[in-house]
């Protein structure tokens, strides 16, 4: 199934989208919701980002180049990093860079996204307790890295994390390539299968140190490509099972297209 939030007038609601339609849905998409019996076409709302995240998790520097750039061991200690849930943002909705800086960099990424409970799962059993996925745009100002390290103000700013543009229940992430043309020019095309940390072992270690609850979302990674970008450049990060998410940059107090 195909979980999308959408706006229509003031209205911001839930729904279940089948080819163009989207069957209105009311409850916790997570574990008890029903029909409305309302249908919209796609036409007639805006798409927002298809949940409100309970936190969000980034996996730092988690593709390689090619299979044989594959470690023969996984890290001790993989990095992870939080992002707030103030940055996300929508399809076609603006990435805002930051003032001050003229750049910032994208970051297409396979988001997994977490339906019930999870303490101390071991890896076989963790897709269990994934709900669906969707796709989301890790964008990073690196100029704000603290020089000790930390990543938290660069990956931190509103806007700076795109998802959607559907959450997508019936999927194997084993099977998909991880795609973003800038520009409309293809930067990024990798499979999964070249994580470094692969899903399983990521979210089950992720259960060893906290307890994943319902809306929380895991970002696992960006492939080789992602580059610097500037005010009215155009990023499509895409899956295409899930599909395309599209988003514009822009500068701080300035409208899009506009230097």
């Amino acid at each position: 199934m195909k979980f999308i939030q959408f706006q229509s007038g003031n209205e911001v609601n839930a729904g279940v989208l089948e080819g163009s339609s989207i069957k209105q849905i009311t409850g916790d998409m997570f574990s008890d919701w029903e029909y409305t019996g309302h249908v919209y076409e796609m036409e007639q709302v805006k798409l927002l980002a298809p949940l409100e995240p309970n936190q969000i998790i980034g996996i730092g520097a988690n593709f390689a180049a090619k299979p044989e750039d594959l470690p023969d061991s996984l890290p001790d200690i993989p990095v992870f990093f939080f992002k707030p849930v103030s940055s996300v943002v929508g399809p076609e909705e603006t990435i805002v860079i930051p003032e001050n800086i003229d750049s910032v960099k994208f970051e297409s990424e396979l988001a997994v996204v977490i339906g019930k409970e999870a303490r101390n799962v071991p890896e076989e059993e963790i897709l269990d307790y994934v709900f669906g996925y969707t796709v989301g745009n890790d964008v990073t100002a690196p100029q704000f890295f603290h020089e000790a390290g930390h990543w938290t103000i660069g990956k931190s700013f509103d806007t700076f994390t795109p998802l959607g543009p559907v959450l997508e229940t019936e999927l194997d992430p084993f099977r998909v390539n991880v795609e973003a043309r800038l520009n409309e020019e293809e930067k990024q095309n990798s499979p999964t299968s070249l994580m470094i940390v692969p899903i399983r072992e990521m979210i089950s270690y992720l259960t060893k140190v906290m307890t994943l609850k319902p809306g929380d979302v895991i970002l696992t990674g960006s492939p080789v490509g992602a580059e610097m970008v500037g005010a009215g450049d155009v990023i499509e990060c895409e899956i295409k099972e899930i599909g395309t998410l599209k988003n514009t940059f822009a500068v701080a107090g300035k409208s899009v297209g506009v230097s």
